[in-house]
């Protein structure tokens, strides 16, 4: 992959994490922080993709900082879904 387009995603990562803790901060949901996380994530996999070239991008980092990403984004969907299901009283 070019370096170009890595440097593309590595930004728009970077901004819409920022888009997900402004959420965060105006209506402090931790569901929107674990989002913002989850994309600061894979903008640093994208960053070590296009710093170590194509070569490299099937180590073993690489696939753990998106195993990270994806994994925050599942524990925010289950744990919302597990807050809007439990009874209220």
């Amino acid at each position: 992959m070019g370096t170009l387009l890595a440097g593309g995603l590595v930004v728009a990562c970077a901004i819409v994490g920022l888009f997900f803790l402004r959420y965060w901060k105006a209506t402090r949901d931790a569901f929107f922080l674990y989002f913002a996380f989850a994309f600061w994530l894979q903008g640093g996999q994208w960053l070590y993709s296009g710093l170590t070239g194509p070569e490299n991008e099937y180590l073993p980092l690489a696939y753990l900082l998106r195993l990270a990403a994806y994994g925050l984004i599942v524990t925010a969907i289950v744990r919302k879904n597990l807050e809007s299901s439990a009874p209220r009283g």
